[in-house]
C-alpha cells in the first residue's frame, strides 16, 4: 500500500527535525573532536615539556565560560601569567557545583591568536578527561603547559605576545557509576516501609 503525498511529507518533516535534533545535540562534542584533529580554532599541542627555555617572555591569558544551561561556576584563578618561552607553566581553574545532583562536563579548548595554537603545548590537563562534580563541591583543576621556542622562528609567531588559552565546560551524561549513586534509594529496598 502506497502512502499518499501528505503522509510522505509528515515523514520527511519527522525526519528532519529528529536529524537536526540530534545535529545539535551532538554539535559541540564534534567540534571539539574536529579542532583537535584539524588544528582548527587554534587548538594546542600535547607533549612532555621543553628541553630549551629561552630569556624572552610571554603573556598567556587564561579565560574560562560555561556553555548555555551548563549550572556550574567556572573560572580561572589567575587571569594571566608571564613565562619564559619554553619555560613549563602551571595554572588552576575553579569549578563549583551550585546544584542539589551531581553534574559531569566536558572542557572543549582554544588558543588564540589561532597562529599559537601549534606552539602551545598542554603536558597535562583536566580537559583531558570528563569531570564529576558533586552537589556543592568546589574543585581546583590543573593546566601544565609550555610554548614551544620555535615560536620565535616562525614567519607569523615571531610576532606574537600574548597567547589566550580559554575553557568552555559543557554537561555530558554523568557515567554509568555516578548515575547509579545518584538514584533515590527506594523504602522497600532498605526495609524501612
Amino acid at each position: 500500500m502506497a502512502m499518499d503525498a501528505k503522509t510522505r511529507t509528515v515523514a520527511r518533516l519527522a525526519g528532519v527535525v529528529l536529524l537536526m535534533g540530534s545535529l545539535a545535540w551532538a554539535s559541540v562534542p564534534l567540534y571539539n573532536l574536529f579542532c583537535r584533529v584539524t588544528g582548527f580554532g587554534g587548538v594546542t599541542q600535547v607533549g612532555a615539556g621543553s628541553d630549551e627555555i629561552l630569556e624572552d617572555t610571554i603573556t598567556i591569558r587564561f579565560e574560562g565560560s560555561l556553555e548555555r544551561g551548563m549550572p556550574w561556576q567556572f573560572k580561572p584563578e589567575v587571569r594571566q601569567m608571564e613565562l619564559r618561552i619554553g619555560e613549563t607553566g602551571l595554572a588552576f581553574y575553579e569549578a563549583h557545583n551550585p546544584t542539589d545532583r551531581p553534574i559531569a562536563g566536558q572542557a572543549s579548548y582554544n588558543v588564540a591568536p589561532y597562529q599559537a595554537g601549534g606552539f602551545f603545548t598542554k603536558i597535562d590537563c583536566f580537559c583531558f578527561t570528563e569531570q564529576v562534580l558533586q552537589p556543592g563541591e568546589t574543585v581546583r583543576m590543573p593546566v601544565t603547559f609550555y610554548v614551544d621556542p620555535e615560536i620565535v622562528d616562525d614567519r607569523e609567531g615571531q610576532y606574537i605576545h600574548t597567547i589566550t588559552l580559554g575553557y568552555t565546560f559543557y554537561e555530558i551524561d554523568l557515567p554509568e557509576t555516578e548515575q547509579q549513586a545518584a538514584l533515590p534509594i527506594d523504602a522497600s529496598e532498605t526495609g524501612l516501609n
